[in-house]
Parts: structure tokens; sequence; C-alpha cells
């Protein structure tokens, strides 16, 4: 008996179409080659294929028209410049750059408190973590804040991927992970404390991590795209040398690596408060900041406002009060829209928080 995957020989995408010769004479140009064409008297099936896509194109069928996307590294170089074109019969062929971009929506801020301890909180994502959000509203769907866990340590069903992004930090909060990038050398363990910004398009993958890992993630924009690479292998092979490349421009940014076992305190802007600056400013050109914040003793107070498109503060360990009404405890998080005053009081000694900023 053959087994089911190679028993698979291929596959095909059924086209309502309404006049065949029209079709193929759209087809062509794009690539696609005429496979079959049956019966012979009046046609009424054609299979083409191109571009590793197969297109059976039947008259009256009783199918969906599809969109079929072509990534082309130079899009105003086919089809005429055309970015669609459309059979007969209501397919379309769309094309598209093959990194295509990210839509970045207009900004809506907004004053918010998420936190922890909400029941219906969690959901499933993406290699089986688990995340929160930490601003529901995500900011009009320019801004998306999560924080993940991975209740089950271990091997971690992650593969090559990369993000079409405008950026993207990850601080790990508790446990461990182990980790991998392109051009950064053999993979390595985050600890509590510890960040990375993961440029634009940088391969990665998540290697494995410690029992009940919690990480916070935050990116522009919301939605945006995770792509597989099945080209790059990851870490790399035995014997095969990746070249280094630390500085590595990506769409202006650089990876960087913030391990806060081997970082300092510093006095804060803010009198009574020391702060460990993550490195993320430098790493983006200014585009946005993060820093740990931590009270010099007991009942530190910060009052402050912000001129950026996002404030983003989460409580790492502690407690201390918002506003005057809202207690925030491990894991709750705010945001503040730009021009607007706030106040964190009644630090508890222990408070440590993370402040993300965009610029």
């Amino acid at each position: 008996m053959v087994a089911p995957a190679s028993n698979i020989r291929g596959g095909e995408v059924v086209v309502p179409c309404t006049d065949l010769d029209a079709a193929l004479a759209l087809l062509g140009p794009l690539g696609f080659r005429l496979e079959s064409i049956f019966p012979a008297d009046e046609p009424a099936v054609a299979v083409t294929a191109g571009h590793g896509v197969r297109l059976r194109l039947e008259r009256g069928a009783a199918a969906p028209a599809p969109i079929v996307r072509l990534a082309c590294r130079e899009p105003a170089a086919v089809a005429g410049g055309a970015r669609e074109v459309a059979l007969p019969g209501g397919a379309r062929i769309e094309i598209v750059h093959e990194e295509t971009g990210f839509a970045l929506p207009p900004l809506a801020p907004s004053y918010a408190v998420s936190r922890a301890g909400a029941a219906d909180a969690w959901h499933a994502g993406r290699a089986g973590m688990q995340y929160r959000d930490l601003i529901p509203d995500r900011q009009g769907g320019r801004f998306i804040a999560s924080h993940i866990r991975v209740p089950d340590g271990g091997p971690v069903p992650d593969y090559v991927h990369y993000h079409v992004i405008r950026f993207q930090m990850i601080y790990c909060h508790r446990g461990w992970v182990r980790v991998v990038y392109e051009g950064q050398g053999e993979p390595f363990v985050m600890e509590p404390g510890d960040c990375v910004l993961q440029p634009p398009r940088i391969r990665h993958r998540v290697l494995e991590c410690s029992p009940g890992l919690e990480v916070i993630e935050v990116s522009s924009p919301a939605r945006h795209e995770t792509r597989a690479d099945h080209e790059v292998t990851l870490p790399c092979p035995p014997r095969v040398v990746e070249p280094a490349r630390p500085a590595r421009d990506y769409d202006g940014q650089r990876f960087l690596r913030h391990r806060a076992a081997a970082a300092g305190w510093e006095p804060a802007a803010h009198d009574g408060w020391l702060a460990r600056d993550l490195g993320i400013g430098a790493a983006t050109r200014g585009l946005m900041a993060a820093r740990v914040l931590r009270p010099a003793a007991a009942g530190a107070r910060l009052e402050g406002q912000h001129g950026g498109e996002l404030l983003l503060g989460c409580v790492l360990g502690g407690a201390a009060t918002l506003d005057g009404e809202h207690r925030l405890a491990e894991a709750d998080a705010f945001t503040v829209p730009a021009g607007r005053p706030f106040e964190l009081a009644e630090a508890t000694a222990d408070l440590e928080w993370l402040l993300v900023t965009v610029l």
C-alpha cells in the first residue's frame, strides 16, 4: 500500500471559466503553460501550470472564483505594470511584490488598563504558545503588545520564520528560552530581564524553553505577517560556518541582545527612580525606546506625560497605583495617550516596571 504522503502527486486549483481561449491568452504571458485540454472537439477543461501552481480552468464549474497571487521581484515588469488580471469567469490574478509591506493603520490613542487576572484573557496562538493582549484595543491596529506564556517546557514546535513589521521587541519575564537568529552566531538563552530587538525580516527560531516561560512582546503594526522560510536552516548544520553580521542593517534597524546580568542601573530622569536602559533606542535609530524602572525607595512617585505615538507600561514585579485609582500588580499593563498627564504613586520597594515608548 502506498503511504498517503507519497500517494499524493499534486494539487490543482479549480477555476470557473467562461472562455478558455481568452483565459489562456491572459495566462500565457504570466508564465503559465498549457498542460492539457479536453475534449478536443469542444474543450471544456484546460489545465495550465506555472510558478508551482496548477490551475484547472473549467467551463461551467460550480466553484467560487479564486484569487491567485503572484509574488514578484519587480511587479511593474509583469502584465504591463497592471496589479491585477481578471480572467473570464471572475477569477483574479494579483501581481504583488514578493516582500509585500505592512499596512500601518492611523493612530487611535487610548487610556487603558489591562489586568493580568482576567479569566478569559488568554487564547491559543502560534506554535503552542498562549497569548494575552496588553493593549486590548490595539490603538486602532497600530500596535500590539502581548504577554506570552508556554506552560510546558522542552522543545518548542517552531520553524525558521520572520516578520514583516515596523518593529518588534521581546522581553523575557519568567523562565528561560533558547533562540537562534541569522547572522548572530550560535543559539543563546534569554533569561529574566533579557531583551532582544527583532528587526524587520530577520530569520529566527525558538528552540526550547523552561516550563512556565513568560515573555512580553511589543510590535507594530498589530496585524502583520509571520512568514516561514524553508530555505534557511537554523541552527546552521554542523560544519557550516555562517558569516557573522552583528551590525547588519534591516530597514534602518539592527539586531539587539540586551543581557540583564551585564547591565547596570542609572539614575532616571525622574527623581527617586533608577533605570536600566534596554538599548532599543539606539538599535531603532530613535524610533522607539524601552527601559525598566524601579524606585530608589518605597513610596516613590512619578509624574509624567509624553508626546509620542505610544506609552506602554507593564508591571514586572511589586505594585503601584496609577492616577490614584488603579492599583497595579504583576503583569498588569497600561497605556496613556500623548499629552495626558499620568501619575504612578505608592510604589512598593520591589516594584519594577517596563516602560516602552514610540516617538
